[in-house]
């Protein structure tokens, strides 16, 4: 794969993660996606092949979050996810992940969105 663009690299670079990361049942991978107006957050267990919890700066049901500056393009939106995210999971009974930022340089709303984990309960 030749690299021709910022989008190539980061391919390339997700790709080369992915052989390393896998999310099982008791340790699930928390996968970060990011586009530039939203920020999209989903806990994969790769051995079974489905999607454990998700969430979204789009979802209607988080209207309530996103409100005044808090928007899925900044870090508060990214930070306000990161706190979703962790209750879904306690909800579910889960507390240990695998963090895939997906490719991404570990800075800005990616590590907004790891580090409000943390500070909820998730451990990685």
């Amino acid at each position: 794969m030749k690299i021709r663009t910022t989008r190539d690299r980061r391919e390339r670079i997700r790709l080369r993660q992915r052989k390393r990361i896998r999310g099982t049942g008791e340790r699930p991978r928390l996968a970060v996606f990011r586009s530039t107006a939203h920020i999209y957050v989903q806990v994969i267990d790769d051995l079974a092949g489905r999607t454990i919890v998700s969430a979204a700066s789009t979802e209607p049901s988080l209207g309530t979050v996103f409100t005044g500056t808090v928007r899925g393009g900044n870090l508060a939106g990214a930070e306000a996810l990161g706190q979703v995210i962790a209750d879904r999971l306690k909800a579910k009974g889960i507390t240990h992940v695998v963090f895939d930022r997906g490719g991404n340089l570990y800075h800005g709303r990616v590590r907004a969105v790891a580090e409000a984990a943390r500070k909820a309960g998730l451990e990685f």
